[in-house]
């Protein structure tokens, strides 16, 4: 193992901090669709349930829920869990705008549909007979409760169930939710330290709905219908007292556990050892895109907490690992690329006198100089043929991470809560080393070797995930960098790839937000439902969880899932049916997260719902959450939608499914053989009909890699990101620093005006000619609605590109588009 020394060099950051304006209040307002199909586009509203922030029309908020009615649980069939192939996506809830909105009203019309549809019926569930218990009724100790008020980690496409199992599985419309582990609640959910009471039967959790029995302080499982003791803890005089009982009067609740279970692990407070983040550096760039590269770096670790741990890795024939002791120079140590590294060189370079994780707040000035040390590649080879060895400089940097701390408090060491992170900034493909492609697609083994480089990376990927390391890929520049063979090592470890025109702006604000990202580890997901209800298919960052891996009850149907990474804006997408006629006046259903946080505590999230269940269609339509129902639709088509063949047959689905909620769901129109489609339902058309044009599965993107990436972050997005990549939301500026919130058509885009266009992963700024040739105005608009766009996506994950736009006229009069 050789030692590198290299110069040190001054460095700059060009990239300054992101505008923070002060939120203001936005003003109540409502939004009615506009007819549809029509020659210009739909109106998209702004995503729900965040604080401050304009209602959807589409989340109609149910009437105040009677008492519930308890079920008899049974066996339910093993969903089918359908993993996207690709890492998980990270968005955060819109911030409200530093100016009021307008809205500009349509009034929605029917249009009428054939009856034709192609469409397949669901297929007969199955399921297992159960007994029936009873016992005796009791008072509820509940309120009555509007789910989409009280608890945003779970959105349901309906807040109403049909009875009827031949309309409730009509697979064009369907019914499921969007789970989301850590959506952050307004108020928080209750925190409880002591373990929580849970059916010995079936394992579910008591809730807010269970009948209760003060005298003793026994509860009836809703799930199960099960009769439990509380030890004592829900006995009362009176069913008032247990108002007090947080499990017992929210829908929501934590229950914590600080005790620690694992050996070796040291739990502290907030001057705890963050966990380490370990850069993985492609240093076979060009200058140009060196020098924005090492600007992003450097404002990069400025951004960092003084105790968060850094570790620097550069790859490209070699590998070489950085040491912070050395404060005059930048030094590495030098591993060979073109294998894995050895048990012995490991060792000699953990167990060594160099420090390879060390704390910004003693090594800020070391990180600047090792980033400015870096040299642009001297070679004449072209950019895809260069040797690089990403897969052994992430082993490399897993085992850094591994490693012993410095740290030591009486021979104990201490380790990072929630997950360790590394972060691969690539340029270019793996040609070099293990999990390595050719240089070239005409190589006569390329088909072959591109295999067993997918296999490695997975294997490499899982290896991560068992050692509670994610792995971010971040790549730029214009060389391919091989999507297919890089996403199992993003996606296995619980992390994310996403590609970036170049090393600038964008990419450094997505190197910061991937390292500040909250994560916590040993995740698990229980979904529990009641009797005549199970989950049919799964899309989500996770896999399904071994047999051993959570509690075992004599009767435990619940779907377990285990999470890939602990991320609070990550998503799951349920698809649910009905396995017979329902007869109950409602149903339950009951979300469990378990998992570690930073702080090393074992949390338990419990959500609690309870749906109504009705008899009429008009009524269920009514309930149902046009852009929840349309979000689930666009997950489960772009799950098909594998490669652009895959794309362009989904996009034929879309209309079938249009035409079989139509005769399904709609009323034939007079003296005719066509259907209108149910009025109830007027959004969901133009949603699908963005996700049928847009670049999920139009022909807008250029090249696979793209739709690739694209397409697999959407299926791991949370809600408020997944709608805006399906339907972008326009905004037009007006006089005095206003934006009118107006339908996504062509004709918004008047020459006169300033537009933004938010479609999640890219938000566009369109100025007409008009406004740009009147002196200052068209200037202002412009930094208005920049600073519009970067306070709409200030917490977004992965950060958007911000494109502004401009239209001249030319003699011949077409309008040219300039960035």
């Amino acid at each position: 193992m050789a030692k590198r020394p290299e110069s040190s060099v001054g460095y700059s950051v060009t990239i300054p901090p992101s505008q923070q304006g002060t939120p203001s209040p936005r003003p109540n307002t409502v939004f009615s669709p506009p007819p549809f199909p029509s020659s210009a586009g739909p109106i998209f509203p702004p995503p729900i349930g965040q604080p401050n922030q304009i209602p959807s029309p589409s989340i109609k908020t149910p009437p105040n829920l009677p008492s519930p009615a308890n079920g008899v649980r049974t066996g339910s069939p093993a969903p089918h869990l359908s993993t996207p192939p690709g890492p998980p996506v990270f968005s955060s809830p819109l911030q409200p705008a530093a100016v009021p909105f307008r809205t500009s009203p349509a009034t929605p019309q029917p249009v009428a549909y054939s009856s034709a549809s192609s469409l397949p019926t669901s297929s007969p569930p199955q399921f297992s007979n159960g007994s029936v218990e009873l016992h005796h009724q009791s008072s509820d100790v509940t309120e009555d409760w509007t789910p989409s008020a009280e608890s945003p980690n779970v959105l349901f496409s309906a807040h109403k169930v049909l009875k009827q199992k031949k309309l409730a599985n009509i697979p064009s419309l369907g019914f499921g939710a969007l789970v989301s582990s850590g959506r952050e609640m307004s108020p928080g959910p209750q925190m409880i330290q002591r373990y929580p009471h849970r059916c010995h039967n079936c394992g579910a959790y008591a809730n807010l709905y269970c009948n209760i029995l003060p005298g003793s302080g026994q509860w009836q499982c809703v799930i199960c219908r099960n009769l439990n003791g509380s030890e004592g803890d829900y006995v009362a005089s009176n069913m008032e007292e247990l108002r007090n009982v947080p499990e017992l009067s929210l829908p929501s609740v934590d229950y914590i556990q600080t005790g620690n279970k694992r050996p070796g692990f040291f739990p502290v407070s907030d001057s705890r050892v963050s966990a380490p983040v370990v850069l993985v550096i492609d240093e076979c760039l060009d200058e140009p895109h060196l020098q924005h590269f090492q600007s992003s770096l450097h404002a990069f670790v400025d951004s960092l907490p003084p105790t968060t741990r850094l570790g620097i890795v550069t790859y490209g024939s070699t590998v070489s690992v950085y040491d912070f002791s050395e404060e005059s120079i930048a030094s590495a140590d030098v591993l060979p690329g073109k294998k894995s590294p050895d048990q012995e060189s490991l060792k000699a370079l953990i167990y060594g006198t160099g420090i390879y994780l060390s704390p910004m707040h003693a090594s800020l000035p070391v990180a600047h100089s090792i980033f400015s040390s870096l040299r642009p590649y001297k070679l004449d080879i072209p950019e895809a043929s260069r040797d690089r060895c990403l897969g052994t400089a992430v082993e490399v940097a897993l085992a850094i991470v591994q490693g012993p701390s410095a740290e030591m408090s009486q021979g104990v060491v201490k380790r990072p809560g929630g997950n360790s992170r590394i972060i691969v900034c690539a340029g270019g493909p793996n040609t070099c080393g293990p999990g390595s492609v050719p240089h070239s697609f005409s190589h006569p083994n390329y088909a072959h070797m591109e295999k067993i480089a997918f296999k490695w990376m997975e294997t490499l990927g899982r290896e991560a995930f068992r050692k509670n390391t994610v792995i971010d890929i971040l790549c730029a520049g214009t060389c391919p960098v091989r999507v297919p063979v890089l996403q199992p090592l993003a996606k296995a470890s619980g992390g994310v790839l996403i590609l970036h025109d170049d090393f600038g702006e964008a990419f450094g604000v997505n190197l910061q937000r991937a390292s500040g990202r909250a994560a916590g580890s040993h995740g698990l997901l229980e979904v529990r439902c009641s009797e005549d209800i199970f989950v049919s298919q799964v899309i989500g960052p996770g896999e399904e969880a071994h047999v051993d891996s959570n509690e075992t009850f004599k009767n435990d149907d619940a779907l377990v899932i285990q999470m890939l990474s602990i991320e609070e804006t990550q998503s799951f997408a349920l698809s649910m049916e009905t396995k017979r006629d329902i007869m109950r006046d409602f149903v339950y259903f009951q979300f469990a997260f378990k998992f570690s946080d930073v702080y090393q505590s074992d949390i338990t999230r419990v959500i609690s719902v309870r749906l109504p269940t009705v008899d009429s269609v008009s009524s269920y339509l009514q309930s149902v959450q046009d852009e929840v129902a349309a979000v689930l639709i666009a997950k489960r088509t772009l799950l098909r939608a594998k490669n652009a063949n895959d794309a362009l047959d989904m996009r034929a689905t879309i209309d079938e499914r249009i035409k079989d909620i139509t005769s399904k769901f709609g009323s034939q129109m007079p003296k005719s053989k066509l259907y209108q489609f149910p009025k109830e339902l007027s959004l969901l058309p133009e949603v699908l009909f963005h996700l049928r044009r847009g670049p999920l599965l139009g022909s807008i993107l250029g090249h696979e890699d793209e739709r690739s990436v694209l397409r697999n972050l959407f299926l791991n997005a949370a809600f408020d990101l997944s709608l805006r990549m399906v339907a972008p939301r326009c905004l037009m500026h007006r006089q005095g620093g206003t934006f009118e919130e107006l339908p996504a058509y062509d004709l918004a885009m008047q020459s006169d005006a300033a537009v933004v266009l938010d479609h999640g992963t890219d938000v566009f700024i369109w100025l007409g000619a008009e406004l740009d040739a009147q002196e200052g105005k068209g200037a202002a608009a412009l930094a208005a609605c920049r600073t519009l766009a970067e306070e709409l996506t200030e917490m977004r994950f992965p950060a958007p590109r911000i494109l502004a736009f401009k239209v001249y006229l030319f003699p011949i009069l077409r309008p040219c588009f300039l960035i």
